[in-house]
Formats: structure tokens, sequence, C-alpha cells
């Protein structure tokens, strides 16, 4: 046998192997995605009694991109009565995994109080009025029930246990207010804020204390601040920085408040509190 014909051989084997390696890993992921991967129903404990269902859902948000808005309940009772019962509760939008507490309403009581519920099939439906995207998940009555009254984690249990933030998919992390004091972009400066304590903007205050005199307004009275503080959440806009430096330290990551800081000028304080786009700015004023 010559050499060609050997090397040719061996070819084809590593060949074969490669491409069965590949099917079989191919296999593999598949099973882990249809395992681990796809969307997941989770019953919960209401802490409402009544007519309360609660419902943790997760998905990958990331591959399958939608805005979950509806949950649907459906009952199927041939053998029993009523042989059909159906309700659907619209709800803030989430766009990734989350959990809920809704009011179904009366019919969610008759569902499980529905006669030979034990022969009846369960349907939640989890859905996307938006999107037109529905997740289904049936089952069997008795199993309902018992995953409806067995329920151990609560809404507030299931985000901590699964990290998951209150106000993720409903929203974008930080809602900021539009806000009335940001100006056009300055030549070479870009936006900024246009607030009486900004220089470039000093002259469009100047009349300001003129006009309110002549109005009748006297003036607000200056204060000292007793405290003042900087909440979790803050964007690092710069804002209170441009307003009162003398007070306020923008790092990296957060807003500090500087050591020996002066807190007699409470209305500047007051002002970065109110130019604050996410509301994280607090003081309490001296008595």
């Amino acid at each position: 046998m010559s050499t060609s014909v050997i090397a040719m051989g061996v070819a084809l084997f590593l060949v074969i192997n490669l491409v069965v390696g590949l099917a079989a890993l191919s296999l593999l992921f598949g099973t882990f995605e249809t395992i681990f991967g796809k969307p997941k129903l989770t019953l919960l404990r209401a802490t409402k009694s009544g007519n309360y269902f609660a419902f943790g859902f997760k998905w990958n948000s990331a591959k399958e991109p939608m805005a979950i808005d509806v949950i649907r309940l459906r009952l199927f009772n041939p053998w029993g009565t009523p042989t059909q019962v159906e309700m659907a509760k619209s709800f803030e939008v989430k766009r990734s995994s989350f959990a809920t507490e809704i009011e179904m309403g009366p019919a969610f009581i008759d569902l499980l109080g529905a006669k030979n519920f034990d022969l009846a099939l369960v349907q939640v439906e989890v859905s996307s009025s938006r999107d037109g995207v529905n997740f289904s998940f049936e089952m069997k009555g008795p199993k309902f029930r018992r995953l409806v009254e067995g329920a151990n984690l609560t809404v507030a249990e299931f985000l901590s246990q699964h990290k998951l933030d209150v106000i993720k998919g409903s929203k974008s992390p930080i809602d900021i207010p539009m806000r009335s004091f940001i100006a056009d972009t300055v030549p070479g400066r870009g936006p900024m804020l246009k607030v009486a304590t900004n220089p470039v903007f000093a002259g469009d205050f100047s009349a300001a204390p003129a006009a309110a005199g002549a109005a009748g307004v006297p003036a607000a009275a200056n204060f000292k601040v007793a405290k003042v503080w900087i909440e979790p959440g803050c964007i690092v806009c710069n804002a209170c920085e441009d307003i009162y430096k003398d007070v306020f330290e923008v790092t990296a990551t957060t807003c500090l408040i500087r050591p020996g800081a002066p807190l007699d000028d409470g209305l500047r304080v007051q002002e970065a509190a109110e130019a604050c786009p996410v509301e994280v700015i607090k003081y309490t004023i001296a008595s």
C-alpha cells in the first residue's frame, strides 16, 4: 500500500471524527439551551389574600428582546363546572426577567374553586401585546393548585434570590426627567446648565432681582444647612459640582461631599439638589 493512500485514509478518518465531534458538540449545546435556556415560569406566594396571583418569569432577553406586559390564565374543565374560565391582566412593561403580583379579579377564585378541578387543565400565558409573542405553560389542575398553595418565595424574595432589580426591565435603570434649565449647546463648551451660578449665563440672570423687586416679590432668604448627603444612584453628570464646587466633588463613579464643606449657603445647595437629574442630593436645614 502506497504512502499516499495511507495518508488519505488518515486524513479521511480525522475529518470524519471532526464532523462527528462538531455534531455531538452542537447537540450538547442544543440540549443545554433547551434545558437551561428556555423561558421559565415560577409560581410565587402572594402576599395579599383573595384574587392575587404572584409569579416570576425568566427568559433570555438579550436573545429574545421583547416587552412583556400581559398575564393570562385559562381553565379547561370539560368534566366539571365551570367548564371554562379565562382572565387576563396587563401590567407595567418588563423587558427582562421579572417577578410581580397581580390582582386577577373574582374569576381567579372561580378557577381555583371549579368542580372536578383535579381533572382540569390550567394554562398560564405570559405575553407581549406589543410584539405579539406568547409563552404558554400548561399543567394539570392538581399541580397548579399545589404550586399556588405551596409556593414559598414571595416576589421580593424571588427578585433577591435571582439578583433581579425591581425596576429592571420596566424602564431604563435611571428614569431621568426633562429639565428646562438645560441650555442649547454653547459653542466650544457643549450643553451646559443654564443656572444663575454658571458664569457663562450670568448675564441672563443679572436683571432677575430687579424684576422680582418690581413685581413686589422679595428675594428668597438664604439659610444654613445642617447636613447634606448623596443617596445611591448618582449618574456623575457634574451638575452639582458646576453649581457649588466648594461642597460637591464628582468622581468617576459618584459624587462626594467635600470634607469641611461650607454649609452656610443653603440656596446654592438647594439649587444643586433641584438641578440633579436623578434627585439623589438630600439635605436638612439647620434649626
